[in-house]
């Protein structure tokens, strides 16, 4: 009878084992840039959404995105630009559990 002695399906074993292991890493991994991607996307899209609604009455101010997003505080400010008659809109947009921001500039007229 032929088959396979301990040592060979041991030493299988060890192989499949590095094998998966490394695979559930990259997998791992991938899926915590997907998330970070995900929160990244969804913060750009709060500011701009902000700044669509700051442009029309350009002024300073700060706040959260509550009740949907109670995490996301956002803050615009204006600052002088070095073009005469214009001014600096800077949206601000950040977590408050991990200090993660996104900022939108944007030029506005005086």
């Amino acid at each position: 009878m032929r088959g396979f002695t301990l040592l060979e399906v041991v030493i299988a074993l060890a192989i499949m084992a590095v094998v998966i292991l490394t695979l559930l890493g990259s997998v791992n991994y991938h899926l915590g840039v997907i998330a970070d991607e995900r929160d990244s996307t969804a913060m750009t899209l709060l500011a701009r959404a902000r700044m669509a609604e700051i442009e029309q009455a350009p002024a300073k101010g700060e706040g959260t995105f509550a009740p949907f997003h109670p995490e996301l505080t956002w803050k615009a400010e204006l600052l002088p630009a070095t073009l005469p008659g214009l001014q600096k809109l800077v949206v601000t947009v950040q977590r408050i559990g991990d200090g993660r921001e996104v900022a939108l500039v944007r030029y506005v007229q005086q």
